[in-house]
């Protein structure tokens, strides 16, 4: 690990309990290797092609000084509007080559999330990492974990965190707004058929048998990372492996992680006892199409018993008390809370949350707002995080337990039964079989 990294971690982690000194200048820190307050971080991004793309604009007020990704035809693009920056094709090689980077944005696959975000937190870098954070339950845990172990400030990239809507929900329940809330509906319209894209058209229905040339200027084996080899296809990449189990972790993680987000906070969701699937039908290659999840949540502190059900690929059923003519949450999914004395809905991301009947909103006196505001994006709040030596908003310890709710989804998705489930023991104690779902193995020479 980089000693200098640490060094000036704890020194702006002691500046901000003392409150003492709100900008910094660079040479009190001990020279061009630390970051003052007021200075810029040294980022990498890694995997940069997709949705890495737009977080590295959102980071454009930092240094970005390294980029990786597999695929460089992919990301010329990219590597064009950072023209400073050095490339690699290996994240590895690029920690090892740069230790003057301070943090690191990855926008990869679900499947590699893990293995290089904890590389990165191993060596003393912020880490921003995108939605879900992992693509198995036994990784979350291990982030959050590493997260805390090696002191650095993580985010994950759902931003609707950071956003209004999932504050007023919030300040809205615990301020009694819909009384006792013991059942929630989450739901998403999507999916990603044909299998083998997720919005675009495709041809490929199951695993493809064929074998086309690999593009060049493209390292299909780190792109594989962890996951049990296959050829390449264009059926996977770019853009297309969010369908498959080696790779992506279907519409759970992929909406789960945005929409569910607000039940966690509002209703401090903990461990699930027990979830329930059933879905259209399995394949061992790909997430089902259209699936329905029940979990049951144990009373916590004053709030009692709950169940959440979500809806993949399907609305939920439409409330009595929504107004005829009026849109259920969002065209491509939303939220129900369902309280003993109201019902709040709200889009994906918490957007347009509202007490329904419209009656029932315009006669809520709203209570004062006890929640920070975030300013800007999602990714500057990460930036102001790292720079102040505080927790962002969907930091690890909170990201974590979320991603796992959704990835114990996912496990009774492929188990098509009802699991349950010790959270502390982290294992499924009624189909021991689950278990090799909770943690998938790694392809040899790989590890977390």
């Amino acid at each position: 690990m980089s000693q200098q990294p640490m060094d000036r971690r704890r020194f702006l982690t002691n500046v901000a309990a003392l409150g003492a000194v709100t900008i910094v200048p660079r040479h009190v820190l001990g020279g061009a290797g630390h970051t003052a307050p007021s200075a810029k971080l040294n980022i990498a991004g890694i995997g940069i092609g997709g949705m890495g793309k737009h977080n590295l604009r959102q980071l454009a007020t930092e240094n970005i000084v390294a980029l990786c990704d597999v695929d460089h035809q992919y990301a010329a693009e990219v590597f064009r509007e950072y023209p400073q920056a050095k490339t690699y094709f290996d994240y590895r090689e690029m920690l090892e080559t740069q230790p003057e980077i301070d943090a690191v944005m990855i926008a990869t696959p679900d499947h590699t999330h893990a293995v290089i975000a904890m590389e990165a937190m191993r060596r003393g870098k912020h880490v921003y990492c995108q939605k879900p954070l992992t693509h198995n339950v036994y990784e979350s845990r291990m982030l959050a974990r590493a997260a805390k172990q090696y002191g650095v400030t993580t985010q994950m990239g759902n931003q609707g965190h950071s956003a209004e809507g999932i504050r007023l929900i919030c300040e809205w329940i615990w301020d009694g707004a819909i009384g006792e809330v013991r059942e929630v509906d989450a739901w998403c319209s999507l999916s990603y058929y044909p299998f083998g894209h997720a919005y675009w058209s495709s041809k490929w229905s199951r695993r493809p048998a064929d074998e086309p040339p690999l593009p060049q200027g493209h390292d299909w084996d780190i792109w594989l990372g962890p996951a049990p080899h296959r050829p390449y296809h264009p059926a996977y990449h770019p853009g297309v492996w969010r369908c498959w189990l080696d790779f992506g972790c279907g519409m759970m993680g992929d909406r789960g992680a945005h929409t569910l987000d607000s039940a966690a906070w509002a209703l401090r969701l903990g461990h699930p006892d027990s979830i329930e699937a059933t879905s259209t039908g399995l394949n061992p290659d790909t997430h089902p199409l259209v699936s329905v999840v029940t979990y049951r949540f144990p009373a916590r502190g004053e709030m009692p018993p709950m169940k959440l059900t979500w809806y993949e690929g399907l609305r939920a059923p439409r409330p009595g008390e929504l107004e005829d003519g009026r849109q259920l949450g969002h065209p491509e999914g939303g939220i129900l809370f369902k309280g003993s004395e109201g019902t709040i809905m709200a889009g994906v991301y918490g957007e347009g949350a509202r007490l329904i009947p419209e009656s029932k909103m315009k006669a809520y006196e709203r209570p004062a707002q006890t929640l920070p505001r975030v300013e800007g994006s999602h990714e500057q709040d990460w930036v102001r995080a790292c720079k102040r030596g505080v927790p962002a908003g969907s930091h690890f310890g909170y990201s974590g337990p979320l991603t796992e709710i959704c990835l114990l989804g996912n496990v009774a998705q492929r188990m098509d039964a009802r699991i349950e489930w010790d959270g502390t023991a982290m294992k499924v104690t009624n189909l021991p079989e689950a278990n090799e779902c909770v943690r998938t193995p790694y392809r040899d020479g790989w590890s977390l």
